[in-house]
């Protein structure tokens, strides 16, 4: 009886387990690399997310994040055209 409710526990916890990993990875349909240039240094980032839009943000979001020290930075280097780009979706 015990070894029962230890396997129906345990199948419970890999099907919680799973359903977590298959809504996070059906989630992200698109992923981009962005390089961006910004007070003198180089840097680039790979992000992924629902949409094409989303991705492209998110990955210039954090390729500045090491090029930029404070919000004013940060969101120059937001606003700066990037100097390389790669989106493809999934």
């Amino acid at each position: 009886m015990r070894k029962t409710r230890t396997l129906i526990g345990l199948l419970i916890v890999a099907a919680f387990f799973g359903y977590l990993l298959w809504s996070t990875l059906t989630s992200q349909a698109a992923e981009c690399r962005m390089c961006v240039a910004y007070n003198g240094g180089r840097n680039c980032a790979t992000a992924s997310a629902a949409t094409v839009k989303e991705a492209r943000r998110n990955a210039q979001t954090t390729a500045c994040g090491v090029l930029a020290r404070g919000m004013n930075e940060s969101i120059a280097c937001g606003n700066t055209v990037p100097i390389g780009e790669e989106c493809k979706t999934r």
